[in-house]
């Protein structure tokens, strides 16, 4: 029997025979040790794939979508993000650099990193005969002692909104790695300048859905600048409108121009030339009637979110009515904000209070091309601000964009939390040389495991001495043995070649908040990996 060979045949208590089929026969099982080092070898695969993209010497990754759509970055959550990842402990790496991306902004290359390095050092435990959960106590163990010494070495940063040099500095440590390094003051200005134009500093936060970042193609990165009101991919309705409009006076309507029309399935016969010529002028005469509505509340622009047909085009110029159509529902939403206007869903409910106000409105060119912007300036309420980006193509413009988001990121975490510690694998190293001081009080197994944390906390300024073509152990091992001697915390790898190690003199800033998340998240992923001892699946 063709189903004997795919199961059992047996018997019920009334004598009729039915089949027990195999499925477990079709699944493959790995557990124990050999699971562990499957897993580990998956995740050290991915971390090993970012190495090379840490600090500000890392390299470049570009990446090709089924669809021929090419990304070039070194930013580590879009990195993991766009690879075609399989293995299942490979996506929680994958989803460990997007939690670090989601809470911080920031160090999405560092975590991976190290939790890459983590697990290196924890295969060797597991072959030296531990127990995986004594691993991950260890682990455990020495996180704690991490982050309290990164609590003791951490200094308050003072965030003063007259003087932001300081924001600055920190926010160009995070753009020094990134494509936008040659103008990175520039960035880091206009980061910092949009993040202090809508925060909150009573509620320490920021609303990032009030800063708009737009691009188009073409002049140089340095071209980049900051509106401080918004800026539209939209131009006038009618060429012969004006270009400008000084003191302008909104209205924000999400109602169309045209005639109303039922809401029930209608039908219209039209017989004779009378009745189309009856039915063109009211169409006329409502038009009209729209017109003079809106002119009446002294409104000299109109921001509409649907379209309008070329007579009603022509009536708006004829009445002296610049208008602006098909203004998506983000865009409506910030000039709103930005203008202090109230969108308005009809025509009758248009009063001269909702009318928004902006000093200028303008129509932006560009080069040689046809293409326009609308430009909405000097608002009555700045709390929404757009950032607009040149390049020279789409990728670079892309890259500045997610370079901006990271500066973005760390300036509202400094809002959040003032206190910083200082880069250049410097936090890494103290807190390195703390664990192996709390390792030796430890008589337990978990000794080893925190030497091996230790050991992988080194991971990362080897790395960025490494990316940066210093030779690496040598590097690493002069700083920690100075930090040991000298009881600098501040100490890191001079990876710029400017001739000191200490970062408080380089203005090498990173925020305490980021460092933490760090530490804490590739430790919970890595207790995580080698608690899991058996898998079944169809292909394992």
């Amino acid at each position: 029997m063709d189903s004997a060979r795919n199961g059992q045949v047996t018997f019920d208590e009334y004598g009729r025979p039915f089949v027990i089929i195999r499925d477990e026969g079709s699944k493959a099982r790995i557990s124990g040790l050999e699971a562990q080092k499957t897993h580990i070898l998956a995740a050290r695969s991915v971390a090993s794939t970012l190495r090379s993209s840490l600090g500000p010497k890392g390299l470049d990754k570009m990446l090709v979508s089924p669809d021929g759509e090419v990304t070039i970055t070194n930013d580590g959550a879009t990195i993991l993000d766009k690879m075609d990842v399989q293995h299942e402990i490979a996506k929680l790496m994958v989803q460990l650099s997007k939690s670090q991306d989601d809470e911080i902004g920031d160090g999405t290359t560092g975590v991976v990193v190290l939790a890459g390095a983590l697990l290196q050092h924890a295969e060797r435990l597991l072959d030296r005969g531990l127990h995986p959960i004594r691993v991950a106590d260890g682990f455990e163990m020495a996180a704690k002692v991490a982050l309290a010494r990164l609590d003791a070495i951490s200094e308050d940063y003072p965030v003063d909104l007259a003087n932001p040099e300081k924001l600055i500095e920190t926010a160009m440590t995070t753009l020094s790695s990134k494509i936008v390094n040659r103008c990175h003051h520039q960035f880091a200005k206009i980061a910092v300048d949009a993040v202090l134009a809508v925060a909150d500093m009573e509620s320490k936060d920021v609303n990032f859905e009030l800063i708009k970042m737009d691009g188009k193609v073409g002049a140089k990165l340095e071209d980049t600048m900051l509106v401080r009101g918004v800026v539209l991919d939209k131009d006038m309705s009618h060429p012969q409108m004006p270009k400008s409009i000084t003191d302008a006076k909104v209205a924000i309507l999400t109602c169309p121009f045209e005639p109303p029309k039922p809401k029930t399935t209608h039908k219209l016969d039209v017989t004779t030339v009378k009745d189309y010529e009856a039915l063109r002028q009211y169409e006329q005469d409502k038009f009209t009637e729209m017109v003079q509505q809106v002119k009446a509340t002294g409104a000299n622009l109109v921001m509409c979110q649907w379209g309008f047909d070329d007579e009603a085009n022509h009536l708006l110029l004829q009445h002296k009515l610049p208008a602006v159509r098909w203004v998506g529902g983000p865009e409506i939403e910030l000039i709103a904000i930005a203008t202090g206007g109230r969108i308005v869903p009809r025509f009758s409910e248009l009063t001269a209070d909702k009318l928004g106000s902006a000093g200028v409105v303008r129509e932006m060119t560009f080069g040689t091309t046809k293409d326009r912007m609308l430009v909405i300036e000097e608002c009555k309420n700045s709390k929404a601000v757009t950032i607009f980006v040149r390049g020279g193509n789409k990728m670079i413009i892309e890259e500045a964009k997610r370079s901006l988001h990271d500066a973005i990121c760390v300036v509202r975490n400094l809002i959040r939390d003032n206190r910083i510690v200082y880069g250049g694998g410097a936090a890494e190293i103290a807190c390195a040389l703390a664990v192996s001081q709390e390792a030796d009080k430890v008589s337990s197994l978990e000794q080893y495991a925190m030497r091996s944390f230790a050991e992988a906390l080194e991971s990362i300024p080897l790395a960025l001495a490494e990316n940066s073509g210093l030779p690496s152990i040598a590097s690493v091992s002069e700083v920690s043995a100075r930090q040991l001697k000298e009881g600098n915390p501040f100490l890191g790898v001079d990876c710029l070649q400017k001739g000191t190690n200490d970062m408080k003199e380089q203005h090498v800033l990173e925020t305490l908040i980021g460092k933490k998340q760090q530490i804490s998240l590739a430790t919970q992923l890595v207790k995580m990996i080698l608690k899991i001892d058996d898998v079944r699946g169809p292909d394992v």
